[in-house]
């Protein structure tokens, strides 16, 4: 009879693994959605050259460098990467809704 609770502990554990798994993977694919729609968007007609315009024009550059400098993969703790990420997975979980 011991062992009914520690198998009950166990199926609770790895239910839990499972769901941080499945947020995970919704959260990726709402990442995934933002880059795809974002790539194609850019390759509208419309948007073509404006878009070209800014890559050409060094003082947007400088500045959107400036930007992604403060951004880091690698520490997911910080506050500003924190907060880029949850505006990016909303949008993208919007996006995936509207387009599904």
């Amino acid at each position: 009879m011991r062992i009914l609770p520690v198998i009950m502990a166990v199926t609770m554990l790895a239910a839990g693994d499972v769901n941080a798994q499945y947020s995970a993977s919704k959260e990726a694919q709402y990442l995934a959605v933002i880059k795809a729609v974002s790539n194609y968007k850019i390759n509208d007609e419309e948007n073509l050259r404006q878009v070209e315009k800014l890559r050409e024009n060094e003082n947007f550059n400088r500045k959107l460098q400036r930007m992604m400098n403060k951004l880091s993969n690698t520490r997911t703790k910080d506050t500003t990467n924190r907060k880029v990420l949850q505006i990016l997975e909303r949008a993208g979980k919007e996006i995936y809704e509207l387009l599904d």
